[in-house]
Parts: C-alpha cells; structure tokens; sequence
C-alpha cells in the first residue's frame, strides 16, 4: 500500500503535469510518434495489401518479406534506424525512433489488408464483374466494405505494438512516455518508473478499446 500511495502522491503532485517533462506533454509526444508511425505504415501497406488481395500476384513473397518485421527484435532495428538518422542528419531522439516503429507497424496492416481482400465472397465479386464493374469498382463497391473489420483489426495491432515500444525511444534520447521509464530506473526513482509504465499500458488499452468501437461499428455498415 506505501508504494501504491507514493506513485498516487505522484501524479498528485501538480509539477508532474506541467512544463516539458509533464505527463500531458508527454502523452501527446507518444501520441504524435504513434500516429506518424502508423500513418506511414498504412501509406505503404495499404496500397500494396489491396494490389496483393485483389490480384493474388506475389502474395507470398511480399506477406512472408513484411512478416521479417515480426522476427527482428524491435531494440535491433532502433540500433539500424541510429546511423541512418545521423547520416541524413537528424540526430538522436524522434527521427530514429520513428524509423523503428515503421517496420514494426507494417506487418499487420499489410497481412490483415490482404485477408480481408482475398476473404471477400468469390461468388459476389464474380457477379460484380458480371455487372460490368471494372477492376477498381470491385475493390472498392465489393471487396474493400467486407474486408473492413479485418483491416482495422491489423491498424489496431499495428497501433497498440507502436504504443508500447515506442518507450524504447528514449534509449536514443527521445522523448514521449519512455522517458519516465528510463529516467525513472537511472535514477531509482520507481514511482515515476511505474507511472510511465502505467501512462502506456492505459493508453494502449484505450486504442485497443477504440479500434474496437470502429471494428463493431464496421460490421453494420
């Protein structure tokens, strides 16, 4: 109950709600890596998981390249993402962090959005042709509204994976709810450890919990 009640005291404590360092302006920092993460993802993914569910070509050669994402540990990429970030520049901190939580969000887009397109009623899409509809007026009339739960289930995998290692950017200087975690164990101060490891776990929860709003609210429309 005292360490409970000490991390209460903590975010009691109104100097932890203000300037650069308060939990405000660090929750929007790793709300902002997480959205520029997962936007640039769906820009590439996207596209490329419509074009492979729609047209089958090459779907195994480029889900089984996306899924190398999967297996390499997110710390090893941040490491690979540092000497591209100071070669073009950029330094320590947003930049290379960002780079890391790319690659780590396009798996699941790429792989969902490809299901959700190949799952599509065959049936359906073959009279859709019949109709007349050209290519591009399947995908979307037809394939895309079935496939849309599916796609937003990979957006939120996507998100929630983001949320929680995005943390390890302040490993290379950044900023967002990880400095609290690494700040916290540097200088033994646990209530603002935990606090930060709270800080995330709630705030992916709540993107899990949102992604499910617009999961269920897809399937009836």
């Amino acid at each position: 109950m005292t360490f409970l009640t000490s991390v209460l005291d903590w975010f009691a404590d109104p100097a932890h709600w203000q300037g650069s360092d308060g939990v405000p302006t660090r929750v929007i920092e790793h709300l902002q890596l997480t959205a520029l993460s997962v936007g640039v993802a769906c820009a590439v993914a996207l596209p490329i998981g419509l074009y492979l569910g729609h047209t089958g070509r090459a779907a195994f050669l480029a889900i089984n390249v996306a899924n190398m994402g999967r297996a390499l540990p997110s710390l090893a990429i941040l490491a690979f993402a540092l000497p591209i970030s100071f070669s073009l520049g950029l330094g320590l901190g947003f930049w290379p962090t960002f780079m890391a939580m790319v690659p780590l969000a396009i798996p699941p887009i790429l792989t969902n959005t490809f299901v959700a397109i190949r799952g599509a009623d065959r049936d359906t899409v073959e009279a859709a042709r019949g109709m007349g509809m050209r290519e591009l007026q399947v995908l979307r009339a037809v394939e895309l509204p079935a496939g849309l739960p599916i796609i937003l289930a990979g957006l939120r995998t996507a998100s929630v994976n983001v949320v929680a290692t995005a943390t390890l950017g302040a490993l290379v200087a950044g900023g967002a709810l990880g400095r609290y975690i690494v700040d916290g164990l540097q200088l033994q101060d646990y209530d603002r450890l935990f606090a930060g490891a709270l800080l995330v776990a709630l705030l992916a929860v709540g993107t899990e919990l949102g992604f499910g709003v617009l999961e269920r609210a897809s399937r009836h429309t």
